[in-house]
């Protein structure tokens, strides 16, 4: 999980390159394909009425591939594909409270797991997550106020996590300013796997690991405005606390000074790194970390058919990283339903305190790592998106039961939108992804 995590991270890419931007909860994505945690505020999608019911059904194709594996102490494959596809639905009850549901799972395999056992079907290497996500929400229009609460699950072979959230929103009576608060708490456990020469028992079950527990409390708050008829500003922080177990216990450590002799002395070279004479740690990481980003987002109307979305991001956490992001985006009317939206973004961060590569800490050292996501690097993501929405739909179907008026009911698919992005980091670490969006209506 902790490797899907970071690969949510890339492709928070799609809005989020690495662990500096990895907030659980944030569902930055345009496709959602990213989303996990409890909906902060059940809204209705695009190009939907208010009083439909819609589903969406999303999915995609990530891969990546690198050169600096964390399990094998900064060297080694960072090989991993994760398909995760999902369900969104959103039910009105009644004018001014709504449900969503968002569930699904995600199909990965990961190659640099396989190097816990130095073998190639230890168990993390192909996983499965399985996540619920549940949220109410409820729109007072005369006060201008939407307030939520929702609660989620998450569930994998070595991770297990359960989140709540509550938010708040207040729009001014002309509708020009909103000010949006939001909070989230995950509750997560993780069965302590070691690397295989580090146990006591190589050959123990997962119930003899033992586990640990980590809490994420996170406050979002997002104030926007409307400043002219054609630009709208919105300024946001998220402020997230983490404490408890913030190390990754299969990850491996090598030590330059080291005189412990390494237990493992027969490895297949040609599958895997070859070894070192000293024995590795787990990577060791203080239990508390603070994040502080704050971040700015403009949209334009440059012209009736051209839009330009620009954000920036700074962002802040105890553990020594300060990062820089820039993304623009710039959705294109081809049609009055057909928008084509090429977009950009650039990521920089400085290196975590804790950090060296393979080799490069002292025995001595406090704490350490030699996770690439906690090491100095910039990134950059490209793609390009279609979306598709036509007034009146695409097509539609007759689907079981009857309406309020006793006929037949009709879904429609409302709206496709399609969605490739590559992404490359200044550490060898390179990702692709191909998503994609079906938007209902019932």
């Amino acid at each position: 999980m902790k490797k899907l995590l970071a690969t949510l991270g890339i492709w928070s890419a799609l809005a989020a390159p690495a662990l500096a931007q990895t907030t659980p909860g944030t569902t930055q994505n345009p496709n959602r394909i990213d989303g996990y945690g409890a909906p902060v505020s059940p809204s209705v999608p695009v190009n939907r009425a208010a009083d439909e019911t819609t589903i969406d059904i999303i999915g995609g194709y990530y891969r990546q591939d690198g050169t600096h594996g964390a399990v094998e102490g900064g060297r080694g494959t960072e090989h991993l594909t994760d398909v995760p596809p999902a369900i969104i639905v959103n039910v009105p009850l009644d004018t001014v409270s709504r449900l969503t549901a968002n569930v699904g799972a995600d199909f990965y395999a990961s190659a640099s797991t396989d190097r816990i056992d130095f073998a190639l079907s230890t168990p993390s290497a192909h996983d499965t997550r399985f996540h619920g996500d549940f949220g109410y929400s409820r729109e007072h229009k005369y006060k201008g106020t939407i307030w939520g609460v929702g609660a989620g699950v998450s569930k994998e072979y070595d991770y297990f996590s359960v989140n709540g959230t509550g938010s708040f929103a207040k729009t001014s009576r002309d509708g020009n300013r909103q000010l949006s608060l939001a909070g989230h708490i995950f509750l997560d456990q993780v069965t302590l796997i070691t690397p295989i020469e580090l146990r006591t028992t190589p050959t123990r079950g997962k119930s003899e690991y033992g586990t640990d527990t980590r809490q994420t409390y996170n406050l979002t708050a997002t104030y926007s405005q409307v400043l002219t008829k054609r630009l709208q500003a919105a300024i946001s922080t998220e402020l997230v606390s983490q404490n408890g177990l913030l190390s990754t216990p299969f990850h491996r450590v090598y030590f330059y000074d080291s005189t412990t002799p390494n237990p493992v002395t027969s490895v297949d070279a040609a599958n895997f790194s070859s070894r070192v004479p000293t024995a590795p740690k787990t990577e060791l990481l203080p239990r508390s970390r603070f994040k502080y980003p704050i971040s700015l987002r403009l949209n334009y109307f440059a012209t009736d058919v051209v839009q330009i979305r620009a954000f920036y991001r700074l962002y802040n956490d105890n553990f020594g990283i300060t990062a820089h992001t820039a993304e623009l985006e710039l959705p294109v009317k081809v049609t009055p339903f057909f928008v084509l939206y090429p977009f950009y973004r650039y990521h920089t961060q400085t290196a975590a305190k804790y950090f060296a590569p393979f080799l490069q800490h002292s025995i001595s050292d406090e704490f350490y790592t030699s996770d690439y996501d906690l090491s100095d690097f910039s990134a950059n993501k490209v793609g390009l998106g279609l979306r598709y929405s036509p007034v009146y739909g695409i097509s539609r179907f007759h689907v079981p039961g009857q309406n309020a008026a006793g006929q037949p009911r009709i879904m429609r698919l409302k709206s496709l939108d399609l969605r490739y992005a590559h992404y490359q980091r200044s550490t060898n670490l390179v990702a692709n992804i191909v998503s994609f969006d079906l938007g209902f209506a019932l």
